[in-house]
């Protein structure tokens, strides 16, 4: 068993759509997760990420070089101007893989479990090799709702997203104990191992360092995954 990556995060490459979507922009699905931070790191190309959260709508230009990070909650949209290629770290490694994240479909299809997995779904679940033409199916659907949204946080304010985060989280409440036991595995296992190191080194004791240890993965686990925003490939730190 390989050791975890620091704090319990998981990292991708991801190549983002350069398709067009119904709004003339190129790019990838928007969405929100309800647990899981993100920061994109841009290693290639230009574009730009919008967003609707408690501050409204805004858009953030991408570079080589830039970082953008945002809480859960905040609905994200990628947009690629040409080649964009960006380095994912999201927290709570497992999750998003799990279920935490909830696309921008309109109301009526959020509001109904079962079609929304239905639109929600990709075949084999994305893997590599599968038909690229059904991820732009869902993101087109998505910007359709995204476009709504947008609407009404601009004529609203920021309260008009609470229906959609409601919706959301009750989309997702049946996976919720399914979540806590892969955090309480990950992330807070980590975060509780960093005590009991603080806790032995305020007493003197130094032996946990005598076990250290190096992982390294020569190349992503998997290559070319269907992403919500684009073609993804993954660094998978278990066996």
């Amino acid at each position: 068993m390989r050791d975890p990556l620091p704090g319990g995060v998981g990292v991708s490459r991801l190549c983002v759509y350069d398709t067009v979507t119904p709004d003339g922009l190129h790019g990838g699905t928007p969405h929100i997760h309800l647990c899981c931070s993100e920061a994109y790191v841009v290693i290639k190309g230009t574009g730009a990420v919008q967003t609707l959260s408690g501050q409204g709508f805004a858009e953030y230009g991408l570079a080589p070089g830039t970082v953008v990070w945002f809480t859960p909650g905040t609905v994200h949209r990628l947009i690629n101007n040409g080649d964009l290629e960006i380095v994912v770290v999201m927290s709570n490694s497992g999750l998003p893989e799990a279920g935490d994240a909830v696309l921008t479909f309109p109301h009526e299809i959020l509001a109904d479990p079962d079609r929304y997995a239905i639109e929600a779904a990709l075949p084999n679940g994305g893997a590599p090799g599968t038909d690229v033409t059904t991820a732009y199916r869902r993101r087109d659907l998505a910007i359709e709702g995204f476009r709504t949204l947008r609407g009404a946080v601009e004529r609203d304010g920021a309260g008009a997203l609470a229906e959609f985060h409601a919706t959301a989280a009750a989309l997702k409440r049946t996976l919720l104990d399914h979540w806590r036991n892969r955090w309480e595995d990950g992330a807070f296992r980590a975060a509780q191992t960093t005590g009991v190191q603080l806790d032995a080194l305020a007493r003197g004791d130094a032996t946990h360092l005598a076990s250290a240890r190096v992982t390294a993965l020569p190349t992503p686990s998997e290559q070319g995954r269907l992403g919500m925003c684009g073609l993804l490939n993954t660094y998978d730190p278990g066996p």
